[in-house]
C-alpha cells in the first residue's frame, strides 16, 4: 500500500525536477512511476497520456494528477497535482516580482532583449518537434497548412481554428468503438462536476459580482483560456500573446516574449508563462499588491479546471481511449496546432528582427506587415545563431538563453 507520505516526497521530487517541457516531463514521470516504482503499468501510463492530450490544459500536470487519483482517490489527485505546479509557480512569481522592479535597468533589458531573440529561435523547435509526430499524413499537413493561414492571413479566432480541425477529424474518421462490460461511472462523475464546477466557478462568479472591472477581466480571460487549451501550451501562446498586447494592451510584445523565456528555464507546466502575464498586468496597475492578487487568480482559473477535467472523466479513461472518433479528432487538433505554433514564430520573429510592425487590413485579409527597413541587425544575428544551436548543435536550452542574453548585453554595450 502506497502512503500519503510516499506520494507526497515522490511528487515532490517531480515537481522539483520538473524542467524542459512536457517531453522532458513526462519521461522523468515514466521513469519514476513506471520504471523505478512500478505504481502503473506501461499499458496503463500510456492509455492515460492519450487520455490526457484530449483535454484541455497541460497534459503533463493532468498525468501527473491522474496518477493520483488512481493511486489514493481524490486526495492522491490533489497531492501529484499541486506538487507539479507549486514549485514552478513560486519560482515563477518570484522571477516576475524581480522582473517588474528591474525591467527598466538597462542591463536587465539588454540581457532580456538576447532572450527574447533565443524565444524565437526556441518557438520554431517547438513547431519542428510537434510536425514530426502530428503531421502523419497529407490531410493533416493541409489542416497544418489551413490553421496557420487561418491565423496569420485572416486573424481568424484561435478556439474556432481549433474546434474546426477537431470538428473534420471527428466526422471523417471512420472505425466502431470498442465496447466494455460492466456500469458506466455516471454517479462518480456527477460528484465531481458539481463539485469541482463550484470549486472553479464560484470565486470567478464572485469576482465578476464584487470586483468588476480588471481583476474580474482576468479572471474571465484566463478561465476562457483553459478551456480551449488543446495541444500544449504553445498552441494557445499565439492567441494569449495578441489578446494580452494587441487587444488589452497589458504587456507589449517584448514583455510576453520575456515570460516565454522565464517560463521555459523554470519547472512545472510552460502554461505557469499566464501566472507570469498575470502579475505584470497587474503590477502595472497597482504595483506588487496588484501583481499578486492577478497572479493567484490566474493560477485557479487556469489550474482548477484541470483537477475537474480529470476527476471527472477519469473513471471513463477506458472508454474514452477506445473511440476512434475522439482519436480522429485529437489527430487533426493537433495537426492544427503545428499551424498555430507556427504562426506564433512568425509573430515573436517578426516583433523581434523588425523595430517596426505594419499591418495589412484590405477585405478579409488581416495581416501584420514588417517594415524592411526597420530589420535590427543584433537581434536578427542573435535569433540566428540561438537556431543554429538549439536545432543543428542540439545544445541545450538554459545554455543557449545564457549566450544569447550575454551577447545582446556585450553587444549593446559595444
Amino acid at each position: 500500500m502506497i502512503s500519503y507520505r510516499t506520494l507526497f516526497r515522490v511528487f515532490l521530487r517531480i515537481g522539483l525536477l520538473s524542467y524542459g517541457g512536457p517531453a522532458a516531463q513526462i519521461s522523468l514521470m515514466h521513469r519514476t512511476l513506471v520504471d523505478e516504482r512500478r505504481w502503473i503499468s506501461e499499458t496503463e501510463f500510456l492509455s492515460a497520456l492519450s487520455f490526457c492530450m484530449l483535454l484541455p490544459g497541460p497534459e503533463a500536470m493532468q498525468l501527473a494528477t491522474w496518477t493520483g487519483w488512481r493511486l489514493k482517490g481524490t486526495i492522491g489527485g490533489l497531492i501529484a497535482g499541486l506538487l507539479f505546479v507549486l514549485p514552478g509557480a513560486l519560482v515563477v512569481l518570484a522571477l516576475a516580482a524581480l522582473y517588474a522592479g528591474l525591467e527598466q535597468v538597462p542591463l536587465v533589458a539588454a540581457l532580456f532583449s538576447g532572450v527574447q531573440a533565443a524565444v524565437v529561435a526556441v518557438v520554431l523547435q517547438a513547431v519542428i518537434r510537434l510536425s514530426r509526430r502530428a503531421l502523419k499524413s497529407w490531410a493533416h499537413r493541409s489542416a497544418a497548412v489551413l490553421a496557420f493561414v487561418a491565423l496569420a492571413g485572416f486573424a481568424r479566432p484561435f478556439p474556432a481554428v481549433i474546434g474546426a480541425a477537431g470538428l473534420y477529424g471527428y466526422l471523417t474518421t471512420q472505425g466502431i468503438p470498442a465496447t466494455l462490460s460492466g456500469p458506466r461511472p455516471w454517479a462518480a462523475t456527477g460528484r465531481a462536476v458539481v463539485v469541482w464546477g463550484l470549486v472553479w466557478l464560484l470565486p470567478l462568479a464572485a469576482l465578476v459580482a464584487i470586483t468588476p472591472g480588471f481583476y474580474a477581466e482576468v479572471a474571465l480571460f484566463f478561465s476562457k483560456l483553459a478551456v480551449v487549451t488543446f495541444g500544449g501550451a504553445y498552441a494557445v501562446l499565439a492567441w494569449m500573446s495578441q489578446a494580452v498586447v494587441v487587444d488589452k494592451g497589458w504587456l507589449t510584445a517584448p514583455q510576453m516574449m520575456d515570460a516565454l523565456g522565464m517560463a521555459e528555464t523554470t519547472p512545472g507546466p510552460l502554461i505557469l508563462v499566464t501566472e507570469f502575464v498575470a502579475y505584470l498586468a497587474g503590477y502595472q496597475k497597482d504595483g506588487w499588491v496588484g501583481g499578486l492578487w492577478a497572479a493567484l487568480i490566474t493560477l485557479w482559473m487556469t489550474f482548477a479546471p484541470c483537477f475537474l477535467w480529470i476527476f471527472a472523466a477519469g473513471p471513463w479513461l477506458e472508454r474514452l481511449t477506445l473511440m476512434p472518433r475522439l482519436s480522429g479528432a485529437l489527430g487533426y487538433i493537433s495537426a492544427a496546432v503545428v499551424g498555430v505554433i507556427a504562426h506564433l514564430s512568425l509573430w515573436f520573429a517578426a516583433h523581434v528582427i523588425f523595430g517596426q510592425i505594419g499591418r495589412i487590413d484590405f477585405g478579409p485579409i488581416h495581416a501584420i506587415w514588417p517594415q524592411i527597413t526597420s530589420v535590427r541587425p543584433l537581434p536578427t544575428v542573435l535569433v540566428l545563431a540561438s537556431a543554429y544551436l538549439l536545432l543543428r548543435r542540439l545544445w541545450a536550452l538554459p545554455w543557449v538563453l545564457a549566450l544569447a542574453a550575454i551577447g545582446s548585453a556585450i553587444g549593446v554595450w559595444l
